[in-house]
């Protein structure tokens, strides 16, 4: 599968963005997804993760309660709503398929990945 993300932009502390990752392929649906993000100068890390189904979510503690992810099947389409954003989550922010069949906050059990967009969120 292959993934495109979008959506990102500069915004003020505080504010909101949704990025969307568009995929292509007949199988999306079978694939859990995955955001992911890295700021300058540190180590890519997890931030949302959704099965296939959509019915298992799970985000890191420090997105947890202004993030949401979310998908439509239909539409081949994953999101990810960010609401009250802080200074720190200034990333660039990458969306992910894996294949293993639940959601999953392992970076390694991702196969595919989209190029990244980026979020910049002023103090």
């Amino acid at each position: 599968v292959q993934l495109q993300a979008s959506g990102g932009g500069l915004v003020q502390a505080g504010g909101s963005l949704r990025l969307s990752c568009a995929a292509s392929g007949r199988t999306f649906s079978s694939y859990t997804m995955g955001w992911f993000r890295q700021a300058p100068g540190k180590e890519r890390e997890f931030v949302a993760t959704i099965s296939w189904t959509g019915g298992s979510t799970y985000y890191a503690d420090s997105v947890k309660g202004r993030f949401t992810i979310s998908r439509d099947n239909a539409k081949n389409a994953v999101y990810l709503q960010m609401n009250s954003l802080k200074f720190e989550d200034t990333a660039v922010y990458y969306c992910a398929a894996s294949g293993s069949g639940f959601a999953t906050m392992s970076q390694t059990l991702y196969d595919s990945w989209g190029r990244g967009t980026l979020v910049t969120v002023s103090s």
